[in-house]
């Protein structure tokens, strides 16, 4: 398996989530080193570390970046809460002027993505995804499918996949469940458009976790690795052996990426007995 960690968690201090600001993150040579060290290969960024205008980021302090993830023995995975941190940017809104700025938006950190090394976006974002008041979840599907063909040229042509995720009913409205999502996928029938799936999301559905990933086998694309308690894998009750038996029955060969939303104790503590559960439950790293 080939291991990578989310840079929003190599944060000072234990902020909650409503609590960060690009002042208390890691820079991404700080992050990469310390992910490193611990026997991580990739490092996933969160674009609203990078500052408050990410996407506005010259080439050369792109190539720095990239060069200083690089020269650790990382490679940079791609990005994640794409839409995090913006204003009035909007998946499913009803306003075409507002849909027309998301997907500029993402076109730019399309860009952004493999100006850094990158080949995977993850497409979260549950507050810029919800339905509007008097928006149909089928009027949703349809504005969402606009912004994601609108930059799905790019996508080819630059080698960067969107992963749809789909999130738990607390988060969002919009795409719950895996099967949603890959209904959605076979929609936009797009190559560069694919799926990722989270642990802590797919403990929300009815179906055994196993099962969902066994079901996801044609488009499934990118994975994340935690616990319904907000913490790492391992770090909680959810068992990671059947679920990481079905990514091996499937052949995966993606990214297994540690995402956590509860900062406690320390983001070198939280890798280190991450890396050490996956190591044990879904095999040595690549």
């Amino acid at each position: 398996m080939k291991y990578a960690i989310c840079n929003e968690l190599f944060v000072h201090g234990n902020p909650t989530l409503k609590e960060l600001t690009a002042s208390r993150f890691w820079t991404l040579a700080e992050a990469a080193q310390c992910a490193a060290a611990l026997g991580y290969r990739g490092l996933e960024i969160a674009p609203f570390t990078l500052g408050p205008d990410p996407v506005a980021l010259p080439a050369r302090d792109r190539q720095r970046l990239r060069q200083e993830v690089e020269s650790t023995g990382l490679h940079v995975v791609g990005l994640h809460w794409l839409l995090a941190g913006t204003q009035g940017l909007h998946l499913t809104d009803p306003d075409p002027a507002v849909r027309r700025r998301t997907a500029e938006h993402v076109t730019r950190l399309v860009d952004l993505c493999a100006d850094l090394g990158g080949s995977i976006m993850v497409w979260g974002s549950p507050f810029q995804r919800s339905l509007r008041p008097g928006v149909t979840p089928a009027r949703a599907d349809a504005h969402a499918i606009e912004v994601w063909e609108s930059v799905l040229p790019l996508c080819k042509a630059r080698g960067v996949t969107i992963a749809l995720e789909p999130l738990t009913p607390a988060e969002t409205d919009f795409v719950t469940t895996a099967e949603q999502a890959r209904r959605l996928i076979r929609r936009v029938n797009h190559t560069n458009f694919r799926l990722h799936l989270d642990t802590k999301a797919m403990s929300s559905e009815g179906t055994p976790i196993p099962q969902i990933v066994r079901d996801a086998a044609d488009v499934l694309v990118h994975f994340h690795a935690n616990d319904p308690n907000l913490r790492g894998p391992g770090d909680g009750d959810l068992d990671h052996g059947p679920i990481a038996a079905a990514l091996h029955e499937l052949g995966y060969r993606g990214w297994v990426s540690v995402e956590v939303f509860d900062f406690r104790p320390d983001p070198a503590t939280i890798g280190r007995r991450a890396i050490d559960y996956l190591t044990r439950t879904y095999g040595a790293p690549a």
